[in-house]
């Protein structure tokens, strides 16, 4: 069963979907992955040895911040040279 919704979203994300031909399947993914986020994670890390249980996931949440918008750029500046095929090193920043 699928359903009609109507979101309103920044134009450079409007503009990256109109170039597909199944918008609403790129959505669909999107939020599929985001809705699985939280399991994955916690596979990924206890695949690589760190358990994790309810009660340690309580002690720990909230006590960091969300990042800030400067961490995000050079989280995102990190990915592009990643993603360019090379590793950003400290002259590289603006």
């Amino acid at each position: 069963m699928t359903r009609r919704i109507t979101v309103s979203l920044p134009d450079d994300v409007a503009d990256y979907l109109a170039k597909h031909p199944n918008s609403s399947a790129v959505v669909t993914d999107a939020v599929r992955a985001r809705m699985h986020r939280t399991a994955t994670t916690r596979a990924m890390l206890e695949a690589a040895g760190f358990p994790i249980t309810d009660e340690g996931v309580a002690r720990w949440r909230g006590k960091f911040q969300p990042p800030t918008e400067a961490q995000r750029a050079e989280s995102r500046r990190r990915l592009d040279a990643l993603e360019a095929g090379r590793w950003p090193d400290n002259e590289e920043r603006a």
